[in-house]
């Protein structure tokens, strides 16, 4: 009885033994199922990277279609330019404002260039009244301004006065008085005539100044030139806006090219950008349909002067008055506004 028992024993322990393999096989096989599945296969990874491939690529294309700046060319350092042109539409703001000022409404709006309304000789001669003004003072940054209206230039983070440093009254011979307002009477001529305007209806409009610009790196909000922007926002005075270029792109300078942004629909832009030339000419209406800005300089020295007008009679400002001797720079004083 007792072996017997002991041979049920036996039986009993095989049995679960066997039960015991069976679960483990079967958890074995379960959990190769399950690294099988988590594995994919070499076609189920090609065809996951094949599909990336293609989105990336819709993806690219879409961008380059939708968002897409182009450049273009008005005027290049090489050419001489009897006359180029390029109307556009005027922006409904510009075009209702003008509106009010007989004789001074754009027959279209638009920019125009030119190598022959300045002379060489009268370009080096504002040349040389610009270095010799910023002799007397500099930005700390890249962008310095004289302005012989107000008496304005730049020194260090501040302005000062020019006018009332003693040194000036070395500066300004007859023969600077003389070429500047001639050279500004020849360019409101020009725009006069491009615009289809009464002469008389522009007047010189603040600000018009000198400009000296270089690679130094800004130290105010005034030393960044190179923001895009349009005149007639940043200074309501302004319906013309013209620039003298007094040094050469890519001989004196490098960077600093006068660039036009035009907007074609939402996303597509094209630059229409100007290399400029000793004595060259740039003019254009100065509504938001001639959004611009100057590239930042890369090397060596852009100097430029801004020549502004207004239709506004209420904006108009006189030549400046240079002080030759001792009595007209009394005189003139008291017409000189204060230190900006």
């Amino acid at each position: 009885m007792s072996d017997g028992s002991g041979g049920g024993s036996v039986r009993q322990r095989k049995k679960s033994s066997g039960d015991g393999t069976g679960s483990r096989a079967r958890k074995s096989k379960a959990t190769g199922s399950t690294a099988s599945g988590s594995s994919p296969s070499a076609a189920q990874q090609h065809q996951m990277w094949a599909r990336i491939v293609l989105m990336v690529g819709i993806a690219a294309i879409v961008y380059f279609t939708t968002f897409r700046t182009r450049e273009k060319k008005f005027a290049t350092q090489r050419e001489v330019l009897e006359l180029r042109t390029q109307p556009l539409d005027c922006s409904r703001p510009y075009l209702e404002e003008i509106s009010k000022f007989a004789g001074c409404i754009p027959n279209q709006c638009g920019r125009f260039v030119s190598d022959k309304i300045v002379s060489p000789a009268e370009a080096g001669i504002l040349l040389d009244l610009a270095r010799a003004g910023f002799a007397l003072g500099q930005s700390a940054g890249g962008a310095s301004i004289l302005d012989l209206h107000s008496g304005a230039l730049s020194k260090g983070t501040q302005f000062v006065n020019v006018y009332r440093l003693p040194e000036a009254k070395q500066l300004f011979t007859s023969q600077h008085i003389n070429v500047y307002r001639h050279v500004k009477a020849k360019v409101q001529q020009a725009v006069a005539e491009n615009f289809r305007l009464s002469a008389d209806a522009l007047h010189l409009t603040h600000p018009t100044f000198f400009s000296r610009l270089t690679n130094a790196t800004a130290k105010t909000i005034h030393d960044e030139y190179w923001h895009e922007h349009v005149d007639k926002e940043t200074y309501n005075s302004f319906h013309y806006t013209t620039l003298l270029y007094l040094t050469d792109y890519g001989k004196d300078f490098t960077g600093g090219r006068f660039v036009f942004i035009d907007n074609e629909g939402k996303h597509n832009r094209t630059h229409v950008y100007i290399e400029p030339k000793r004595a060259r000419v740039s003019g254009f209406t100065s509504g938001a349909e001639n959004m611009h800005h100057v590239e930042q300089v890369t090397g060596g020295v852009r100097y430029a002067i801004t020549i502004s007008f207004t239709c506004d009679r209420e904006y108009a400002m006189a030549d400046p008055k240079f002080a030759l001797d001792d009595d007209e720079d009394d005189q003139n004083a008291e017409e000189r506004p204060a230190e900006p």
